[in-house]
């Protein structure tokens, strides 16, 4: 991606204090249009405060963050933000084309475009046979594809995940990671996916941003970031078994285990 290119989504010496507590030490990074970024690192190391800084759910207290060269202030409809915990996520008295609208009504969509805008994202996410059920007549991993169809709908350019796979069984999440990197492409998608998985991070980046276990002042929250040049699309057993990515794996263990 040319440096020259106005950045989807930019830290500039970004720096977070919660109540009084360095929670973010300086950040400085770009993601570029159609980038697939994943960040690891530690619990408690800022993941999913850099995450909620980039939706503009969290103010910086120093730094800044932009948005296609504009200062994030607070959300916006361009940025679609996944939850971890899909249950809670999700309204138990609508049912799954209920859920979905909630984006619409947020965006002020007619109400005669959103049954098409709704089959649309229920088609992509394999959920067209289930829209009329209830949150609680679908497994986790149907519930997860509902938050993240309920994003689509949004129609946006920036999609934020906050380990959105972590609380599934080990073949649904295999399953929504290919689901999600699929999406990603074929909606041309910018990604910041925060996990504690580093297989996953390798298997999903397109670069993966190491972060410190420990903020301290003075001390950039960034300890490494590491391209990812295994080719697309992936599979779970070839891309796994990649020399690269063995290698790869190797390597950012290491460093995880000295940051």
């Amino acid at each position: 991606m040319p440096e020259t290119a106005t950045p989807i989504l930019e830290f500039s010496a970004m720096g977070v204090q919660l109540g009084g507590r360095e929670v973010l030490s300086p950040v400085s990074l770009r993601l570029h249009a159609g980038e697939f970024v994943c960040v690891i690192g530690a619990s408690g190391c800022g993941k999913t405060t850099l995450l909620r800084a980039a939706a503009g759910f969290v103010p910086p207290s120093s730094g800044q963050v932009r948005r296609q060269g504009q200062r994030v202030t607070g959300p916006s409809r361009e940025v679609a933000f996944v939850f971890q915990d899909y249950s809670r996520a999700l309204l138990p008295w609508r049912t799954v084309r209920g859920n979905i609208s909630l984006a619409l009504e947020a965006a002020a969509v007619p109400a005669a475009e959103r049954p098409a805008r709704i089959d649309e994202v229920l088609h992509t996410v394999g959920l067209a046979a289930h829209g009329g059920r209830f949150p609680a007549q679908l497994s986790g991993g149907m519930q997860q594809r509902v938050q993240i169809a309920r994003c689509l709908a949004q129609r946006p350019q920036l999609l934020l995940m906050d380990e959105p796979f972590g609380a599934l069984d080990a073949m649904t999440r295999e399953g929504l990671q290919d689901e999600v990197a699929r999406l990603a492409r074929d909606q041309q998608l910018t990604v910041m996916f925060v996990t504690h998985d580093l297989e996953e991070a390798l298997y999903l980046g397109d670069r993966v941003v190491a972060l410190r276990a420990q903020p301290a002042p003075g001390r950039p929250s960034v300890a490494r970031v590491l391209d990812v040049p295994l080719p697309r699309p992936r599979q779970q057993l070839g891309t796994k078994e990649h020399p690269d990515f063995l290698r790869l794996r190797r390597e950012l263990y290491a460093d995880l285990g000295h940051v």
